[in-house]
């Protein structure tokens, strides 16, 4: 089998670098290791930044993200039992945000490529990137219990931080930064309308609490725990008296309860290898850098990988010149950074960690107080988590 781009993984990122790649007539098939239910099911992201939105559009996938999706103009900060909201389009000139679940963006990238698109094989398991430092990168793979070799001209790995795109590159020209959070979040899917029509974000002394949601009738909601927790330690009763502790007011809010139908304990890390690009191979979200979820940026990032490879490969195909290509690595990095630095900010302003003093809980407030106090400081989160410019 032979392509010009071989993608490993039909998550979002390897779904919509095909799509992009479809929509400037280059050819390419993506492999993708899991089958397609568990794709279209998998609990991930669920908020999209601005730029994200417009490519989304412009490849073609937006009408059921704009018919069904939530735009948000705003989030609420609550700390001290008090409440603020920062106006995302007064503080970016227009821009915000759109809550419309990962699943959704898969089903719907999955549904334009197999009826438009190259070939998506699912059930088909990368084993290795070989060649990716020579002109004929290829992978070899396993689909329905034979083994087969896909020759490229380029490959995007996409197969996360597990896979083994980012495996292919000697690890002597690699770098890889990284910080594990001693804590994760336990998340829910209720069954229940969402509590308040933004998100809100809640630092508490006795940890972190984030009010999100689905659509209209299904709310998601997280709590801060400490690093291993078992999420069936916690029973459904004991998940609800947490949340309404850590969101509790002086105005009388109240959350709204409902029937839990899934619940599940993310770890907290950031990490970022160094380079994204080793000859003719490429990676791509979650197989270069890891963002902890306070800052919502992991699915926003990735988003920002492929559509600066597809533009690089797309300025190659039209000039003959390679530049973009050379320089996909430096561009990336510089916005994952950037990211990096949002979220590492937004992650030790809420969570309160298990050894954290006096004196650090007054620098968190302290904290919290300048950016509901200052545009400036307010506008410079508004701006980081509506998105840097792809």
């Amino acid at each position: 089998m032979r392509t010009t781009v071989g993608i490993i993984g039909a998550g979002p990122a390897g779904l919509l670098l095909a799509r992009l790649l479809h929509n400037a007539g280059i050819d390419s098939v993506v492999l993708e290791s899991r089958d397609r239910a568990y794709v279209e099911q998998r609990q991930r992201a669920g908020i999209l930044e601005q730029g994200t939105v417009d490519v989304l559009r412009a490849a073609g996938a937006g009408e059921r993200m704009d018919r069904e999706g939530l735009r948000h103009d705003g989030i609420e900060l609550r700390f001290a039992r008090r409440r603020h909201r920062v106006d995302f389009p007064a503080l970016t000139g227009g821009r915000s945000v759109m809550v419309y679940a990962q699943t959704e963006v898969c089903k719907d990238l999955i549904a334009l490529q197999l009826k438009e698109g190259g070939p998506l094989l699912f059930g088909a398991q990368a084993l290795a990137v070989e060649g990716a430092g020579t002109d004929s990168p290829r992978v070899r793979f396993r689909h329905e219990e034979r083994e087969d070799v896909l020759e490229c001209d380029y490959v995007v790995g996409c197969d996360g931080s597990w896979g083994v795109a980012r495996r292919a590159i000697p690890e002597e020209l690699t770098r890889v930064f990284e910080r594990t959070y001693p804590f994760g979040w336990l998340g829910i899917l209720a069954d229940v309308p969402p509590s308040h029509d933004e998100l809100v974000y809640a630092r508490h002394d006795r940890g972190f609490a984030l009010l999100s949601m689905r659509s209209p009738v299904v709310s998601r909601l997280y709590l801060q725990v400490p690093e291993g927790t078992d999420a069936e330690a916690w029973s459904d009763a004991e998940i609800w008296d947490e949340l309404e502790r850590r969101f509790e007011t002086d105005d009388g809010w109240r959350l709204r309860r409902g029937t839990i139908t899934s619940k599940s304990v993310t770890p907290m890390r950031s990490q970022v290898q160094e380079p994204m690009r080793y000859g003719r191979l490429f990676l791509a979200g979650d197989a270069a850098h890891i963002v902890p979820p306070t800052g919502a940026k992991g699915l926003n990032l990735a988003v920002g990988d492929v559509v600066t490879f597809a533009r690089a490969l797309g300025h190659q195909r039209e000039t003959g010149s390679d530049d973009l290509l050379d320089t996909y690595s430096e561009t990336c990095l510089r916005r994952v950074w950037q990211a990096e630095r949002f979220s590492y900010e937004m992650t030790t302003m809420l969570h309160r960690s298990p050894d954290a003093t006096p004196f650090e809980d007054r620098i968190q407030l302290a904290r919290l107080e300048r950016l509901t106090s200052a545009r400036s400081a307010e506008q410079d989160l508004a701006e980081g988590y509506t998105g840097f410019a792809l």
